[in-house]
């Protein structure tokens, strides 16, 4: 099972992807933890990184497709995977099917928790909160909400057209999201 795992800051997609991992036997790949293992690593994409994010700048789309093409040859990736948060653009989209196509592991699911922005807002502020961080307030998480929404707007929109999407209702117990999660994509386990 190939599975993108689509979801606003808040809305549960780490926590959901951690289970989904255990229970699909696929492993879990965060952008995030993988640019950092490359360049704690000292590998030559994970040098390149370093050096950009030295100057403040964001690391390339192709740097990132790159990382994922060699976390892709791993072996324990022959079964699937789980994207937590990738792509988040529609160019990451396009980049992202175009290398599985290439590698002759289409992707099999996108599957969007959809949780309402006033809860987001909550959440991720009970969360600031919690973690004694006072730049996530409510304004500014509105902000970045509406940012996120702007940007993965096309990426849903992407997987939509695709066939591969499914929206899963966010809001609830850890258990039910993860039930829903599991029914909705129940028929592309059984095709993959």
């Amino acid at each position: 099972m190939r599975l993108v795992l689509l979801g606003a800051p808040g809305s549960g997609k780490g926590t959901q992807a951690t289970r989904l991992k255990d229970h699909l036997q696929v492993p879990h790949i965060s952008t995030g933890d993988l640019l950092r293992a490359e360049v704690a690593a000292g590998s030559a994409l994970g040098v390149q990184a370093r050096e950009i994010m030295a100057r403040g700048d964001l690391v390339s789309d192709d740097i990132l497709l790159g990382m994922l093409e060699a976390r892709f040859a791993r072996p324990d990736t022959r079964n699937g995977f789980i994207l937590d948060g990738y792509p988040r653009n529609l160019a990451q989209a396009a980049a992202l099917d175009d290398l599985l196509l290439r590698l002759g592991q289409p992707m099999d699911a996108a599957v969007k928790l959809q949780v309402d922005t006033e809860l987001l807002v909550d959440r991720i502020a009970g969360r600031a909160k919690a973690e004694g961080r006072a730049d996530d307030n409510p304004e500014s998480v509105r902000k970045r909400l509406n940012i996120y929404t702007e940007q993965t707007a096309p990426v849903i929109e992407f997987y939509r057209q695709h066939g591969q999407l499914t929206v899963v209702d966010g809001v609830g117990s850890l258990d039910e999201v993860f039930t829903r999660i599991i029914e909705a994509i129940a028929p592309a386990t059984e095709i993959g």
